[in-house]
């Protein structure tokens, strides 16, 4: 039988740090006999463990009772005073607790908290029914740095976009996306992925004399434990099952709060952000204004600003801002998701794998929208606002067409691919995506930059990609189909321009093209390419008059001139763009930045966040040089020769897409109240009206009206001067 021993700890004295103690006293007598006919119990029987206000009257013994002191216990101005939180009315003192090594600031209440060690708490913070709060010397409250004479296999990582870890990042305070971004994707240069690490340790405290934090006018409330964890100001916190090893932060503009149930460990949460009932989060950041509930499982993962998670299960991932997925069967691993995303219920992403180690992984540009019951192949890419079709995609998938609608045709079949899709089948959904994401975003501060227009030079980028791959398979098709030009073409660049002017003399043709780029194996078949093409070249037109307009409102003229042109041509001209946590940025600039990194001209992650606000400064004038770039490649000459016509035929074109825009919304969103079976249910209009309101009150509507008439304006004001 195993022996049973009892053993039994004896608290020592501990020293009070001295400055914790300025303008503090220790107690008189009379106080000391008030506390002890209060029936509080002390470790330290002279009671000069406990420090209280110099000041006169700010101190009343009979505001704490029935406790049990160890160590020190300094304690803030403490008079007969009442604090409240929602219905919550609470007494400053302290009652039925355990105080251990604990510095609270003024007018605090900590009542039945049964065992409280090692925390500062700041000025009107209420503790109440609380099993356990702690603090370990060695805490980092989430951060992935080491204390003194600690192993680095004590390290928190956090296994971003691949299982195997191979992408891990360190968590830090202030991680945004784009930090998390460039420390996941430059894995060959080991150098940079050093210099990561230096900067997450730069200015951390190393020595163990760490204390919890909980700040001014926090709510702790209900609550099994807290050990490790760091509490920003006014946060709320209601019966939280474990919060261990964490950072919650909060601000009175943004305040955080955690709710029922939820178990936290090792992690960060940003500004405003809310996580309820049963949600589980492990080895993570969340960012500020996002929502994690009703059991959520968030692990080894990075989540960017705005985003909604509910029910499902995300692991070893990093979502860029606005990412939405609420869904109880819904399941999302080992991807990197470029923001302004939705996974629709039953899609499970990363179902399975194509090799035997569980090293797969997905990269989804913005928009990224897979559809019901959807499942793919690791390894898989697509570009930005592709939609997939309800379906089993069971080889891997290079989806290279933004705006496109994918749909499998069963298994060892071609997928079908019908590029520029929401332009020709839902422009309300694009229309009203900018508004709808500015909207959303309720953060305060926005460290993270977030470009939530659907037209952007990372999209446009995309698209100038895929018009170039349309014209390359067209000149494929008519050769193979036994087309004169094509076949007597003397080379590929011949035979290139062969088929890009037969897409722009037929815009009638209906052709049916293939690309084995995109689907292992099987490959696809691109539907409407024809359509596609023009589409596509239209909303080019468009984010190229778009972002002359913007500089054209920056610079406050009305119109371009020669001169303007000039000194347009003056500015850096990026062609090559990459989404960073949410901001687009030129890769020369992403270059730009690494190197002074490396270089140790940037030590730290505040001064990379500088060099994201002087980027994010100039992304105006990098948009219209690029906007005149994409305008001399459709037109093939500089802009400085074009003619009126070729201007006039730019403003067609975007009026047209304009009007499209307004049209098509209008329409789309017309048959959701006009449509047979959407009426089906209703006893009559009346009811109808009631339930789901009426086309004439679409607030989006009535915004994009009176917008679309203001665009049309300034741009028929824009080349006045050039014609």
């Amino acid at each position: 039988m195993a022996e049973i021993v009892f053993k039994k700890n004896f608290s020592q004295t501990i020293s009070t740090p001295v400055e914790f103690t300025q303008k503090k006293r220790q107690l008189t007598q009379e106080e000391i006999g008030i506390l002890k006919a209060n029936r509080n119990r002390n470790s330290d029987e002279t009671w000069q463990n406990i420090w209280v206000p110099n000041e006169k009257d700010a101190f009343d013994a009979n505001l704490i009772f029935d406790c049990e002191i160890s160590g020190f216990l300094v304690i803030g101005r403490l008079v007969k005073a009442t604090l409240q939180f929602h219905d919550l009315v609470l007494e400053t003192g302290f009652f039925h607790s355990y105080l251990e090594n604990v510095v609270v600031g003024d007018d605090v209440v900590v009542r039945n908290v049964a065992y409280l060690s090692n925390y500062h708490l700041a000025n009107r913070v209420m503790l109440f029914n609380i099993q356990e709060m702690s603090c370990t010397k060695h805490s980092k409250f989430g951060n992935g740095i080491l204390k003194e004479g600690e192993p680095e296999s004590n390290r928190i990582w956090i296994g971003v976009g691949n299982e195997n870890d191979a992408r891990a990042v360190l968590p830090f305070e202030n991680m945004i996306p784009a930090d998390a971004f460039l420390w996941s994707r430059y894995r060959e240069d080991k150098e940079i992925l050093q210099r990561f690490v230096e900067m997450t340790e730069y200015g951390q405290q190393k020595s163990l004399t760490t204390f919890g934090i909980v700040e001014d006018d926090a709510v702790i409330k209900n609550c099994t434990l807290l050990k490790d964890a760091k509490i920003g100001k006014n946060a709320y916190i209601k019966g939280a099952f474990k919060l261990k090893n964490i950072t919650i932060l909060s601000s009175p503009d943004e305040v955080s709060q955690v709710g029922e149930g939820v178990e936290l460990v090792n992690g960060i949460v940003g500004y405003g952000s809310r996580i309820f009932y049963q949600a589980v989060a492990v080895r993570f950041v969340i960012g500020r204004n996002c929502q994690l509930k009703y059991g959520a499982r968030l692990l080894n993962s990075v989540l960017g600003d705005n985003s909604t998670v509910s029910c499902c299960e995300i692991l070893n991932n990093l979502i860029f801002p606005f990412h939405e997925q609420h869904h109880n069967s819904s399941f999302l691993i080992a991807s990197t998701i470029g923001g302004q995303s939705n996974i629709a219920s039953g899609a499970t992403i990363g179902s399975n794998h194509n090799s035997r180690a569980p090293d797969g992984e997905m990269i989804a540009g913005r928009g990224f929208w897979p559809g019901l019951c959807s499942d793919f192949k690791h390894n898989g890419k697509f570009a930005s606002f592709v939609l997939v079709a309800k379906g089993s995609y069971q080889h891997e998938l290079n989806i290279t067409y933004p705006f496109a609608l994918v749909a499998t045709n069963g298994a060892n079949q071609p997928v079908s691919i019908i590029p520029g899709y929401w332009f020709m089948y839902n422009m309300y959904a694009i229309a009203r995506n900018m508004s709808k994401f500015q909207k959303r975003d309720k953060r305060v501060k926005k460290v993270q930059h977030i470009e939530t227009a659907p037209f952007a030079p990372d999209t446009m980028q995309e698209v100038l990609e895929a018009l170039d791959r349309i014209i390359e398979l067209t000149g494929r098709y008519l050769k193979s189909h036994g087309d004169a030009k094509a076949v007597a073409a003397a080379n590929d660049e011949e035979l290139f321009q062969i088929a890009k002017d037969f897409l722009h003399q037929n815009p009638n043709a209906q052709l049916i093209l293939e690309d084995s780029r995109c689907q292992k194996k099987y490959g696809a078949l691109i539907y409407k390419p024809v359509r596609s093409f023009q589409e596509y070249r239209k909303v080019l037109k468009y984010f190229a008059v778009a972002s002359l307009i913007d500089y054209c409102t920056i610079r406050h003229i009305p119109t371009l001139t020669q001169a303007e042109l000039e000194r347009i041509e003056q500015l850096p001209l990026y062609t090559r763009w990459i989404n960073v946590g949410g901001q687009i940025m030129p890769e020369e600039k992403v270059n730009e930045l690494l190197g002074y990194i490396k270089t140790g001209a940037i030590f730290s992650w505040e001064q990379v966040h500088a060099f994201y606000d002087e980027s994010f400064a100039l992304y105006t004038a990098y948009k219209t040089t690029y906007a005149i770039h994409i305008l001399e490649q459709l037109y093939s000459k500089p802009i400085f020769n074009f003619t009126k016509e070729i201007y006039e035929d730019i403003l067609t074109g975007v009026t047209a897409i304009t009007n499209e825009m307004y049209s098509s919304a209008f329409s789309s969103r017309e048959k959701d109240y006009n449509d047979y079976f959407r009426s089906i249910t209703f006893r009559n209009k009346a009811e109808q009206e009631a339930v789901i309101g009426s086309i004439d009150h679409n607030e989006f509507l009535n915004e994009m009206k009176p917008q679309t008439e203001m665009f049309r304006k300034k741009m028929q004001e824009l080349f006045t001067q050039l014609c």
